[in-house]
């Protein structure tokens, strides 16, 4: 059926029971799961006229991304290591993340998306509600729309 899973995260509570979920399906039909969370892009702070000296570089900004995601990623690779499940992880820097979630599953060889269709970004808007629905209309691979109850 399928053979590997892309579950895309935000680091909410949502993705979190999403990714558990994911990694349960994945074990279910035996399949690899690659995680993935896509960080903005760097914004150059091109609207003053002086660059604060505390303004990070774009190579800072992209490490601190990176470690920021990893800390996202770390419930999934959790999950797949107690499911025993193949695993893989990565941070990824767009400003859309539906075409970043998309072109990550054609990168990855993957056959399915598993997304929530509710969640909240780490800086608290809405995100995997349009992300979903964008991803749905820019994806040729099937997507599963997991629906996960808030309390």
């Amino acid at each position: 059926m399928y053979t590997k899973i892309l579950l895309p995260t935000d680091g909410s509570e949502l993705a979190n029971a999403t990714i558990h979920a994911g990694i349960e399906f994945a074990k279910q039909i035996n399949a690899k799961v690659v995680a993935v969370f896509v960080a903005s892009n760097y914004q150059y702070p091109i609207y003053i006229d002086i660059i604060p000296p505390n303004t990070p570089t774009e190579e800072e900004y992209q490490a601190a991304m990176r470690n920021f995601g990893q800390t996202y990623l770390e419930p999934a690779k959790e999950a797949a290591k107690q499911a025993g499940i193949a695993f893989e992880s990565i941070v990824q820097f767009n400003d859309s993340p539906a075409k970043e979630i998309v072109h990550t599953a054609k990168l990855y060889g993957c056959d399915l998306i598993f997304m929530g269709s509710h969640g909240r970004s780490g800086v608290g808007n809405l995100l995997l509600g349009s992300t979903t629905t964008k991803v749905l209309s820019l994806c040729c691979i099937p997507v599963l729309v997991h629906r996960t109850k808030v309390h």
